[in-house]
Order: C-alpha cells, then structure tokens, then sequence
C-alpha cells in the first residue's frame, strides 16, 4: 500500500483543512464538529497476510504509519510505540481467550491504568509531546472522563513538558479505583475536577470551553476524549491484531464492543473500512441506551442518565456516533450540522430510512440491565472461572444475545480489569477481585481534587487561576 497524505475536515464543514497534528493538537473542530481524514488508506489482503505474527508495536506501525507520514518521522514514531507498548503488564500487550468454538475475549486491561484507553492514551502523551517539542509550545490538556479515560490520559501525561492535564469527572459517580487512579498522582502538572453532575455534564462543559475561542487560545486546549483523532486511531490497532490472530483475512469477523461514547466500536467501523473482513458490529450498552434505541427505532433522543453497575457506559450523548452519521450521510457536512442543531435544540433528532438502512446494515446493539450484568459475572467465573467487570459483563451478555454465523469468529471487548470495579464484582461472584501489586499503594496515597458544580464559568476560572 502505498503512504498517505491525509487532510482532515469537520463533520460539521464550517472549519479549516486541517493536517494530521493540527487535527491532534486542535480536537474539537471550531464550528464544533469532530476532525475526520478526508480519505482513509485501505490495506489490501496481502498486506494483512504479510502483518500475521508481527507484535504489537510493529503492527501499529503499520497501521498508523499512512496516517501520520507527514507528521512524524518514521524512527520517531516506531520509537513511541516500542515506548507505549512497554508500559503493558503483559508480553502479547491485547491477548485473546478462548471462551468457546468460536467465541473469544478481547483483554484490553494490561496497561498502566488497567483500561482500554490505555492502548490510545500512552501513546497520545508521546505524540503530543514530540509535537510540542519540535514546536516548542505550551498546551492545556483538557478532557471529561466517565471513570477510565482520566486515569489514563494522566498516566499517559503526567510529568510531561509543556502540557498541563484537566480532567473533569462527575462526583461520586466514579468507582473508588476510578478516582484514586486520578486523584493520588502527585505531579503538579495534573488537576482533578470533581464536577457535581453527570458525565454528560463534564462533556457539556469540555465542548463549550473548547468552542469558547478567547479562552481556548489563551489555554492553547487540546482534546483529549475520544473527540481527538489520534485517541480513536490507536484503538483501531488491536481489532486488526486480534483479526490476524484469529485467520484474517480468510476467517470473517464480529466484534461486541461495552461503548458509551461510541468511540471504541467507531474504531472497528474504522479497521472495517481499512480492509479488516468484519461482517458485525454489535454496540453492546447498559440501561442508557441511546443507541440501542437509535437502532430500533431510528430516534436518536437524549433521556436522564441512570447510574449503573457499568459507570463508565453512563451516558446519554455519544459524541463519536457524529463522525459515524458523517459517513452515513455521505460526508454531507450540513445534513450532519442539521442533526445536530436538533439535538441540542430539542434533545434528539430522527434518522431518514436510507441512514438508518446503512447503519443498520452493519450495526446491530443490546442494552443489557445490572441484574443480567451480575448473572453474566457469576455464571462466567461458575463456567471457567474467568472474573469480569461490569462493562465487559454486558459485553458478554449482549454478545450471546444474537449469535453471528457459525462461521464468524465473535470476540467481545473486555474494556476493564475487575478490580476497577471490585464492589460489582464482589458482589456477583463471592471473590474481592484485588489489584495489580503495582497499584495496591494507591488505595492508602493522598488524594488532591477540587469539587466544582457544573458549570463552564466555574472550570474556565479554575483553569485561568491554575493553568495559565
């Protein structure tokens, strides 16, 4: 395959042409749109049989290589990689487990902070690092976090020259790992905002500074949710890892993904259309089931946010789902701003049958309650003594809700270790999951955080007090 080039627009089309690190160090589009390549490289058969048995950090050079070509230099970026991936408590970095014929967990939990986001995250505090060095800029790191994403993005940042991390979580709706991962590191680069709402609330606020223009050029703010582009493309290296692992390109595909945010089933839509064989993607939620409900009814409509089992699925607003209505409106920009204006204007839009009809083509969803999460644990570690945490529980039970083909290999996410979540877990199976001796230390450590209500002005004067 020969290297790209790629330049990147908004879904929404009222804002610039960007370049693969301008996309990065920007995030969120100014018209508040989300940055997508205008064309994405696409890996033929051959060169997926040529990456079979490569380790991680080679394969992901392959991968991400055509996107960043003209950002970073070759070395640099097989440098950052062999970096990120050493951080991993686990020598295959994504291992495989057979859970059955033809059934298998994805474990995406052997990175510093235990979480998927990990796999996105280390190596974003890399690239933005090498950015701002050879810039030699300052920036302001700016993110909302459901419970795994700020831990991560701080593992991920801390200590780091030039940047300064924010991250804003909803107050007591974390699990206590969740927060002592965020809240016990001691660099004084990284501030902890417990925000007194949702998550839903955090990302209201993230978005509104970020298109608050004044105020996101005197910060210099970058994304670092799953709005930030270089955020989804490292995630779409493990589904092409596990899809060699399993035969590809010769053996077909389905993945059952635990999203919230969409961002980490948007990135196996992604490996699809870059030539991995994927004939399913189930989006797999719990009792905030927005895109369950989008798929079933084609109304995408905004309701109160239940707190579950699940925290990190909490979620009402699935901002990724934007860049997916992009490709399936046929990269009409003002189709998609249209959608979108109705959504904040009314809290929802509705899908035209020739949308819906693409989407559903691919995309099929099961929302799974904490009563079937809690049975999903324990009859696993019943059945093979395998321990799961609630998210990767509901990926479990909506996996087995609607089979693929006898001859598709499905393979679940599994989003989190248990002992993020201890309590759920505890209470499933009878076992206190315990941590990682590398973490254990954490749960006795000072905590800082600051405690804000929900709004821009409280974080925008906490941020121009601390950050400047």
């Amino acid at each position: 395959m020969r290297s790209h080039i790629l330049s990147y627009q908004s879904t929404r089309g009222n804002a610039p042409i960007l370049s693969f690190e301008e996309a990065v160090l920007t995030g969120l589009a100014p018209d508040g749109g989300l940055y997508l390549p205008q064309a994405l490289p696409h890996f033929a058969p051959h060169d997926l049989a040529r990456w079979v048995g490569l380790p991680y950090h080679a394969l992901a050079y392959e991968v991400l290589s055509p996107f960043t070509a003209e950002a970073v230099e070759p070395d640099a970026l097989k440098q950052m990689l062999a970096e990120t991936y050493a951080t991993f408590h686990h020598p295959a970095i994504a291992p495989l487990k057979q859970l059955d014929a033809n059934d298998w967990l994805l474990e995406l939990f052997h990175g510093p902070t235990l979480a998927f986001k990990d796999f996105a995250l280390q190596f974003l505090g890399r690239l933005v690092e090498y950015f701002l060095a050879r810039n030699h800029q300052r920036i302001s790191i700016l993110g909302a976090t459901s419970g795994d994403t700020g831990s991560a993005a701080i593992a991920g940042c801390r200590g780091r020259e030039g940047v300064n991390i924010v991250i804003l979580y909803p107050h007591g709706r974390v699990s206590e790992v969740q927060r002592r991962q965020m809240t016990t590191v001691p660099d004084a680069n990284v501030h902890c905002l417990a925000i007194e709402g949702t998550f839903d609330d955090c990302q209201r606020i993230v978005k509104t500074l970020f298109v608050d223009q004044p105020f996101r050029t005197a910060q210099n703010l970058v994304a670092v949710n799953s709005i930030n582009w270089a955020r989804i493309l490292a995630q779409v290296v493990y589904y092409f890892y596990a899809g060699l692992a399993l035969g590809a390109p010769a053996r077909r595909l389905a993945f059952c993904v635990p999203t919230g945010n969409f961002g980490d089933i948007y990135a196996g839509y992604l490996a699809r259309q870059m030539g991995l064989p994927i004939e399913r993607l189930r989006i797999a939620t719990n009792r905030n089931d927005i895109l369950s409900r989008t798929l079933s009814s084609g109304a995408y409509e905004k309701g109160g946010v239940a707190q579950t089992l699940s925290p990190s699925m909490d979620i009402q607003v699935s901002s990724n789902f934007e860049r997916l209505l992009f490709d399936l409106h046929d990269a009409d920009a003002a189709a998609v701003k249209t959608l979108m204006d109705s959504l904040q204007q009314s809290g929802r839009f509705t899908l035209a049958e020739p949308a819906l009809r693409r989407l559903r083509a691919l995309f099929d969803a099961a929302a799974v309650d904490d009563e079937q999460t809690l049975a999903t644990i324990a009859q696993m570690h019943h059945d093979s003594g395998e321990l799961l945490d609630p998210h990767t529980a509901v990926g479990i039970a909506a996996s087995r809700q609607h089979r693929p083909a006898a001859d598709v290999a499905m393979v679940t996410l599994a989003t989190a270790h248990p002992a993020k979540f201890p309590d759920a877990v505890a209470r499933a199976s009878g076992l206190h999951p315990a941590l990682p001796p590398h973490m254990q230390g954490m749960m006795h450590a000072a905590e800082r955080f600051t405690v804000l209500p929900p709004h821009p002005d409280a974080v925008k004067t906490y941020m121009q007090e601390h950050t400047a």
